[in-house]
């Protein structure tokens, strides 16, 4: 059986961040939240040196591309709900 390896990237805008200090916090919480509710692998990827924007990817490995899937879209509405409006944009690709 081969596995099937998911990967998502999201774009947030972090709008109430004034210093790379509050920008982390809110980007640790993000992190920590989607590993413990979904067990994912999560890393700040891009723009770590600005205060209001970050780009995280999500990387998850299933035996169905459905459950994968499901898995990165379930991220994706997670993020959404902890934080309603700091999602610009988001990527995903199946493997």
């Amino acid at each position: 059986m081969a596995s099937v390896i998911g990967y998502l990237e999201m774009e947030i805008q972090i709008p109430h961040a004034h210093s790379l200090k509050e920008k982390r916090g809110t980007v640790k919480r993000i992190v920590e939240r989607l590993k413990g509710k979904f067990n994912v692998s999560v890393s700040e990827i891009g723009e770590q040196d600005k205060w209001q924007r970050s780009v995280i990817a999500v990387v998850t490995v299933g035996t169905s591309k459905k459950v994968v899937d499901s898995t990165l879209e379930k991220s994706v509405e997670f993020v959404e709900s902890l934080y309603p409006g700091f999602l610009i944009n988001y990527h995903k690709e199946i493997f």
